[in-house]
């Protein structure tokens, strides 16, 4: 069994008309692991519903309880990119579980989108890597600590 936990970020932004601008919504997740070949093998839980430059030090104190907490040895994150990095660094400090956070540069209601191959691609990789904390966005995986967000190229950069 996979635990997933959510906490919003750009995978799960909704464009909202009356005010031009877009907001964390609710996760549709549920959506995309079907539409990713995902039928079974795991549980879904909301952690957070906020976009990750807003998450504060207490958020990721929060997400590192829930996994710690957790009775899965196999957790993916869906995350913001824009501190994604941070969290990584935060849940580093669990070493006997394979922790692997993805997010999407475009939200997924969005033609254009990364999230279901992200997805996709992470739920391959929480079950093929040994224990750590990963970071696996647009087909590369990265080892927590060792990763950063290019803004300028909207990737991910080892260091």
């Amino acid at each position: 069994m996979i635990q997933i936990f959510t906490t919003g970020g750009t995978i799960d932004k909704v464009y909202f008309d009356a005010n031009s601008q877009f907001e964390v919504g609710p996760s549709l997740l549920p959506e995309l692991l079907p539409e990713s070949n995902i039928h079974e093998g795991y549980q879904v839980q909301e952690l957070l519903r906020k976009d990750s430059l807003e998450m504060t030090d207490a958020d990721r104190q929060a997400v590192l309880q829930a996994a710690t907490d957790c009775d899965c040895d196999r957790i993916l994150i869906t995350h913001g990119t824009d501190t994604m990095a941070d969290t990584a660094a935060v849940l580093s400090a669990l070493t006997d579980k394979t922790i692997v956070l993805t997010g999407a540069m475009q939200p997924a209601r969005m033609r254009k989108t990364d999230a279901l191959f992200n997805i996709g691609f992470a739920w391959s990789a929480v079950q093929l890597l040994p224990p750590g904390v990963y970071i696996a966005m647009n087909g590369e995986v990265f080892e927590a600590g060792a990763v950063k967000k290019n803004l300028k190229a909207q990737r991910f950069e080892r260091f």
